[in-house]
């Protein structure tokens, strides 16, 4: 097989050869529909967090235009208040599955745009993704708390839902602090955006009373990390706090405890955070486990139920892929990649006066 050099880049010794990494970026491509949609996997729904996460993918490996093409789709079918459903049908943007509209979705948007502009230089697609990304972040931005959180989601109906996910919120500094670099690329300041990012990392590294208590949930656990707003030691002492509890050594990170279930989309995150806080051993040893996930068309499956040896849901996933990409892509040294996860390039918003407790 011949490999295209910037998809051979991503060959990790123990983790993916360059065919391998070429199978699987080809496995994700061959889930998008020809409108650039990309769901979870074809008959299944589209979320715009996972559809985001595998353009990404995709663009570590070189596949431009079809990432391009999966952003096209953000816009051209973005609701009027700036948000997105919060799942389609195989990606038809005509049949919403759910009506919801949670904030963690429609922020992720910034992060997918700063890394193809980032990938490719390419100015002119910034530029029409601007006003995707100024819609989307207004929106997100209109559900923060007093407290820095923010809200889970508008319902159907509009009400908004006050109860904040630190997950989600967790992410969703990264968006916003994506969101602040694409406004100085543009030279169009953000102050609210500014202020909102602040208050809101404040939020997630002081204040986890904030926040709906899901701490059986390993993402809770390392997506403060992932998301930028815990470094250093605060980050170390927070992986190092409960990593027996969710790494199960060989296989991978649980999802949720105490079930017996490691996933792959969860572990290459883990790995992702490990490599942000300079754990580069660790990360790359989590991506070895998981391999035993990795199907021949070189898709993974979501899951693996380590009591029964038994691969659950029976499904293979554009978005656990996707991560898998993502996570050696940063250890592969992916400029791009690096960026929108590291964050020493991301601005950090401004703390107000009220968030000095």
């Amino acid at each position: 097989m011949t490999v295209p050099e910037r998809t051979a880049r991503l060959a990790l010794p123990g983790v993916l050869t360059a065919e391998q990494a070429a199978r699987t970026v080809a496995g994700i491509a061959g889930l998008q529909r020809a409108d650039g949609a990309i769901p979870w996997f074809r008959g299944h729904h589209l979320d715009p967090w996972d559809h985001v996460e595998s353009a990404m993918a995709l663009d570590t490996a070189g596949q431009h235009e079809r990432a391009a093409a999966a952003y096209r789709w953000l816009a051209d079918h973005q609701n009027p208040d700036g948000s997105w459903y919060a799942a389609y049908a195989d990606g038809d943007a005509e049949r919403p599955t759910d009506r919801s509209k949670e904030s963690n979705f429609c922020g992720y948007p910034a992060v997918g745009v700063l890394h193809h502009y980032l990938t490719t230089g390419d100015e002119a697609f910034r530029d029409r993704m601007w006003p995707t990304v100024t819609a989307a972040t207004d929106f997100v931005v209109a559900l923060q708390q007093e407290g820095g959180q923010i809200g889970w989601k508008r319902e159907a109906d509009g009400t908004p839902v006050p109860d904040a996910l630190l997950t989600g919120s967790s992410s969703l500094y990264q968006a916003l602090r994506c969101a602040l670099r694409l406004a100085e690329l543009q030279g169009e300041p953000q102050p609210d955006w500014e202020l909102a990012a602040g208050s809101l990392g404040h939020a997630v590294r002081h204040h986890p009373e904030r926040f709906l208590d899901k701490s059986h949930y390993s993402m809770d656990w390392y997506y403060p990390v992932l998301g930028g707003a815990l470094r250093g030691p605060a980050a170390r002492a927070r992986i190092e706090e409960r990593w027996d509890e969710f790494v199960v050594p060989g296989l991978g990170v649980r999802c949720v405890l105490p079930n017996p279930w490691v996933t792959g989309g969860e572990s290459a995150e883990l790995a992702l955070a490990l490599w942000a806080m300079g754990d580069h051993e660790r990360a790359a040893e989590i991506l070895r486990w998981i391999q035993r996930l990795r199907a021949g068309d070189g898709l993974y499956w979501t899951g693996y139920v380590f009591a029964d040896d038994a691969v659950w849901p029976e499904e293979l996933t554009s978005w656990t892929a996707g991560s898998v990409l993502l996570a050696v892509a940063v250890l592969t040294g992916d400029d791009a990649t690096c960026a929108v996860f590291g964050g020493d390039t991301l601005p950090c918003g401004l703390e107000p006066d009220c968030c000095a407790d």
